[in-house]
């Protein structure tokens, strides 16, 4: 169903366009369904783990590389000036921000975060990257900025940031990084500005435990893992996932509402699909948004016959029992 979506011709001349910030690692799982249909523009400061760019490049049908700090406020000398970026022991956690292992000391992650060097590195404008791009919407925004995601967010600007269908964040809840920005501040900003609604928020981390005491289980590199794995994780960090409310006339054209639908169903928000269907069908004569709801409905069923209910039985129970 996708593929016949993304195939129509609303998308030839403006396909799906997916910012990826922190782009180290590999080609974004909830992607892969899509991704051939879409531009993407990918940005990382530490080329230590870039090497998606160049082995999933193909999947995409455009792919945009940037290897410097991608910034949040828009200045005019941007492309010539450079900042202090800060090298960490995994590139994972290398940041524009100075990293505080300090204040994770009692973490088993906190050596991931100690900084290895101080490196000058060219900067560039978020707004200004899409600015030369000519690119005037993001569909789907992604950031694992490690401590600047919320002003990154901010700088793609009022109107681009209230037409992103979908947003990906992964602030602080624990103190990491000097004047990062945290989750509690983007969920005020999102509440703020109204435009998108909060369709995930997953608590993530690392377990509280000291390294030198998590070393005196075993010096073994595998046993040491499997003690690591058996402790249970502290809050330290979030996934936060928001989709557009379509609530603006502005967002109701053709393509936003069959692109939402791709995405709300990418995420398994087949509720949230099925409100789209009802939202086009309202206002556009094709049958694709009849097939859609279908599928919708058929999502949803399958989820019942597969007793997708049942944890929540579960909880109503051990509630009930005082568990």
């Amino acid at each position: 169903m996708i593929d016949k979506i993304l195939s129509r011709p609303e998308f030839q001349a403006e396909p799906p366009v997916l910012v990826d910030i922190g782009a180290s690692g590999q080609l974004h799982n909830r992607w892969k369904a899509f991704a051939k249909y879409a531009v993407c523009i990918a940005f990382d400061a530490d080329d230590r783990d870039f090497g998606y760019v160049e082995s999933e490049s193909s999947h995409f049908r455009k792919l945009y590389t940037f290897n410097h700090i991608v910034t949040g406020p828009d200045t005019v000398s941007a492309e010539t000036e450079t900042d202090d970026f800060y090298l960490t022991a995994s590139p994972h956690c290398s940041s524009l921000l100075k990293p505080r292992p300090d204040l994770i000391q009692e973490y088993a992650f906190a050596p991931k975060f100690e900084p290895l060097k101080v490196v000058q590195l060219k900067t560039r404008s978020l707004r200004s990257s899409l600015d030369d791009l000519k690119i005037k919407q993001i569909d789907w925004f992604k950031t694992d900025s490690q401590g600047t995601d919320l002003r990154l967010f901010r700088n793609l600007g009022t109107e681009r940031a209230r037409h992103v269908l979908t947003a990906e964040f992964e602030p602080g809840i624990a103190s990491i990084y000097e004047g990062e920005d945290k989750l509690f501040q983007v969920l005020q900003f999102m509440d703020e500005t109204g435009s998108h609604w909060l369709a995930e928020l997953l608590p993530k981390g690392s377990p509280r435990i000291t390294p030198a005491l998590l070393d005196s289980f075993s010096r073994q590199p595998l046993v040491r893992k499997f003690v690591l794995f058996s402790l249970k994780n502290s809050a330290v960090w979030g996934e936060m996932t928001y989709l557009n409310r379509f609530a603006d006339d502005t967002m109701l054209t053709k393509r936003n509402l069959l692109l939402g639908w791709v995405f709300a169903t990418t995420l398994k928000q087949h509720g949230f699909a099925l409100i789209l269907t009802q939202k086009a069908k309202e206002r556009f004569q094709d049958p694709i948004f009849d097939e859609m709801e279908h599928y919708s409905r058929q999502r949803i069923w399958a989820r019942v016959f597969g007793l997708g209910f049942w944890p929540e039985v579960v909880k109503k129970f051990d509630k009930l029992l005082g568990r």
